[in-house]
């Protein structure tokens, strides 16, 4: 049974979450408003595409900052200094009134948003059970999700205010989220895995046993203590832990973990899914004339559908539903391409409908497949030692790519009309090789144990054959989800 600390730290990495979602959809709800218009006295596509996509340039600087000093700050202090950063950056947002100012305030805001976004994944990780650590982490995105159908609504519900505090007071609102980070991070540990990794064996035994909540010479407390003690040992033996890792193959394969870290968030961005949630408006403009509440609607169907990955990301695996649910998504944008031009060419009332219903099967794929499973795999996927500063770079990736995709969508949507859904066909059908071929199942294991699928020769020396760690992993799986379900 676990602790009442791992539900804790739970509940603030899920406030960080769905304030990543609420910044994620508050500008999409706003920016299309005569409001918002009016105050930064009608920006043009290019313009608008820059005070929304700057943001991603400040959480891209600010994930490679936490990748240089995330490791020496632990987790507790990096989301730290990621919410003080936010909060005055929310407050600079809401109030300017020029392009320029709104601009830097969306940089600053980013900035924070950088520590945040890359520590808050490799928290929960750090202290989630192996065998329902993808749930936990699907529960994050459930929230995100949350809080980008709550930035529509909110913005939805504001646009029928005049002035300009129909638009401030939406963008003020993330301190509703950042306040109670800030108070919870003064009440959480630091990860147990942390702790070991910097000489502090103790106080990550302590904290191993409130996370689950027994005793701290309990049998499962001192076994888990010990196999992190053993990776530290192992890591440190290797010498791994260096910046020069990340250049060559040591025998941890920390620049092939990297590699596969930082493709899988360039694929989630570069597959188009924030061209959409940034401009869903602009979208369901193309083929309806109710597109705010189009939007808002679709949202709150991506916060439902954020369930289902509960119950499959640890039993079909990572894998799965990467493949299955990529190419539904390729097969969807070729689809949307078809319908978009009948409503263009024809005005059709008919395609304009079914285009709607697809975004919505689209939506529901991308969350069930494609939006945990990336978070989750990014931080277990990387060595200890690495951990910071690989999720880091593997974030910056992942805000970098956002910002391309957000910056030309405006541009490309009235541009090229419905010719621009079939370049986000031909890129997500493009994933699903590497992702066969050269991305491995991580599912039920420790994240100790996952070093054993890239360097088995390393995990002999510590004295546990392979094989022997699977079958003990298998067995362990077996015994959480009893235990779960007790």
């Amino acid at each position: 049974m676990a602790g009442t600390l791992l539900y804790v730290v739970t509940l603030l990495t899920a406030l960080g979450f769905m304030l990543i979602g609420y910044d994620n959809g508050v500008m999409g709800g706003i920016i299309n408003e005569a409001p918002f218009q009016t105050t930064f006295h009608h920006p043009s596509s290019s313009l608008l595409g820059t005070i929304v996509a700057i943001y991603e340039i400040g959480c891209c600087a600010g994930s490679i900052m936490t990748a240089f000093v995330g490791e020496r700050l632990g987790r507790k202090r990096s989301i730290m200094i990621g919410a003080v950063v936010m909060l005055g950056g929310a407050g600079f947002q809401a109030g300017v009134s020029s392009s320029g100012a709104m601009i830097g305030a969306r940089v600053v805001s980013g900035l924070g948003m950088g520590f945040l976004n890359s520590t808050m994944p490799v928290l929960q990780s750090e202290v989630s059970p192996k065998a329902s650590r993808g749930r936990f982490v699907c529960f994050q995105l459930t929230l995100l999700n949350l809080g980008i159908m709550i930035a529509y609504w909110t913005g939805y519900g504001f646009a029928f205010v005049d002035g300009s505090k129909a638009w401030r007071i939406p963008v003020a609102m993330q301190a509703i989220f950042i306040i109670p980070i800030l108070v919870l991070v003064f009440i959480v540990p630091e990860s147990p895995r942390w702790l070991a990794s910097h000489g502090r064996s103790q106080e990550s035994l302590e904290v191993l046993a409130r996370l689950q909540g027994k005793p701290i010479d309990h049998a499962d407390v001192v076994a888990q203590h010990r196999e992190i003690q053993q990776a530290v040992e192992i890591e440190q033996s290797l010498g791994s832990g260096k910046w020069s890792d990340l250049l060559h193959e040591d025998d941890l394969k920390s620049r092939r973990r990297l590699i596969i870290a930082c493709a899988i968030q360039f694929f989630q961005q570069i597959g188009g899914i924030n061209g959409l949630i940034f401009y869903m408006g602009n979208f369901f403009a193309l083929v309806s004339d109710k597109p705010a509440l189009l939007a808002g609607a679709v949202f709150t169907w991506f916060f439902a559908a954020s369930f289902i990955p509960w119950f499959l990301i640890d039993s079909l695996g990572r894998r799965k539903l990467f493949l299955a649910c990529i190419a539904g998504m390729a097969a969807i944008f070729a689809i949307e391409t078809g319908l978009v031009y009948k409503v263009q060419t024809t005005n059709s009332k008919v395609a304009g409908g079914v285009a709607t219903a697809f975004m919505f099967i689209f939506m529901g794929l991308f969350t069930i497949g494609f939006q945990a499973n990336v978070w989750c795999y990014t931080a277990e996927i990387q060595p200890l030692r690495m951990r910071q500063k690989g999720a880091s770079i593997a974030t910056a990736c992942n805000w970098i790519t956002n910002y391309a995709v957000v910056q030309f969508t405006p541009s490309g949507i009235a541009n090229l009309g419905w010719k621009f859904y079939i370049i986000f066909a031909v890129i997500n059908a493009a994933f699903l090789p590497p992702i066969y071929f050269f991305f491995p199942e991580t599912k039920g294991l420790s994240l100790e144990a996952i070093d054993l699928i890239f360097a088995p020769t390393a995990a002999q020396e510590a004295g546990e054959d392979k094989l022997q760690v699977a079958h003990l992993e298998q067995t362990n799986t077996r015994e959480g989800d009893v235990e779960l379900k007790e």
